[in-house]
């Protein structure tokens, strides 16, 4: 091979800053999301979950329809063809988000961070029923062994004279909003053939912000002043982290990204410790680390799970769900 065409094939330095910037608001999003989940966690001890997703959505829009007129996208980037399309993603991304809050208000960040992960291993069902794709048998043992790390996690609500409550509610809003969440990376994939991530986003909030509201009728509280702040806090930091989502995908490709995804887990274990002073049970920390190997194999086999352009995989992440 030419000394051209080497240089002509390798990356240059623009490309490689472009990657570094990437990687760099990837870890931003990453760590914007896991504030967001603390806080969501924090105001969850005085505020019901309804309240949290108005505020989480509400708060949103701001940050998300700023970050339109700097790409120059609002109020043009709005029209859309398929407001059913939104409507139906945005539907199940906001059932998603109420069972992440809920699995947030009775687990550790530790654990919930872990069901999350649970969503893309779900992904593979559900593109095979709906896309007609064909996973390979690593993407089916790594699903299979996603489950078997919930069996792990849900040990110790097992032991003693009682079952834990709390853990398999948690537990079970979790295992829920995964399965939600796969179905709306599903919508989120054919929504992105025509629609930008901005957009998607946008609908996201508003429908989640109507929904939250319509749950004041059923009591919200009167939180303090630092409830409020961890509410109003939640939203601001989940718009933010859509914006720096999008802006990754803008600067490196997704596989280039993905990896540092699994970051997550590093910042709710910190979280966990720093804020609440505790960390889950050894077999359950077990089961957490075994879920998050298995999307991690899945999301790296050749050809394995169905990329869902947009989302933690893009900006509506898994996130689809927060």
């Amino acid at each position: 091979m030419s000394k051209l065409n080497i240089l002509a094939r390798a990356p240059s330095r623009r490309q490689a800053s472009g990657a570094g910037s990437g990687i760099a608001l990837r870890l931003a999003a990453t760590g914007l999301f896991a504030v967001m989940s603390l806080c969501v966690r924090l105001a969850s001890f005085e505020a019901p979950v309804g309240q949290i997703v108005f505020y989480r959505s509400a708060l949103a829009l701001p940050p998300i329809v700023a970050y339109l007129f700097w790409r120059r996208q609002f109020p043009w980037g709005l029209r859309t063809r398929r407001p059913g399309g939104h409507l139906m993603r945005s539907l199940f991304g906001c059932t998603a988000m109420f069972f992440s809050f809920v699995s947030l208000a009775y687990l550790p960040l530790a654990l919930a961070t872990a069901l999350s992960f649970l969503a893309p291993l779900l992904v593979v069902p559900a593109a095979i029923l709906a896309l007609r794709e064909r996973p390979g048998g690593v993407v089916i043992g790594a699903a299979l062994g996603g489950f078997a790390g919930v069996a792990l996690m849900l040990a110790p609500a097992f032991e003693g004279p009682s079952l834990e409550a709390g853990t398999l509610i948690g537990v079970a809003a979790g295992l829920a909003m995964a399965a939600t969440t796969a179905v709306a990376k599903i919508q989120i994939k054919t929504l992105t053939e025509t629609e930008p991530p901005g957009t998607i986003a946008f609908y996201f909030a508003v429908v989640c912000a109507i929904a939250g509201l319509a749950t004041l009728p059923f009591g919200w509280a009167s939180p303090t002043s630092t409830a409020l702040v961890f509410m109003i806090a939640a939203g601001i930091s989940g718009g933010l982290a859509h914006i720096a989502m999008t802006e990754a995908l803008a600067h490196a490709p997704a596989s280039t990204l993905a990896p540092f995804e699994y970051t997550a887990m590093l910042w709710a274990l910190a979280f966990d410790m720093l804020v609440f002073g505790l960390l889950p049970a050894p077999i359950s920390l077990a089961g957490a680390v075994v879920i998050v190997a298995a999307a991690a194999v899945a999301a790296f086999a050749s050809g394995a799970t169905p990329h869902v352009k947009g989302s933690r995989d893009g900006p509506e992440d898994m996130n689809c769900s927060k």
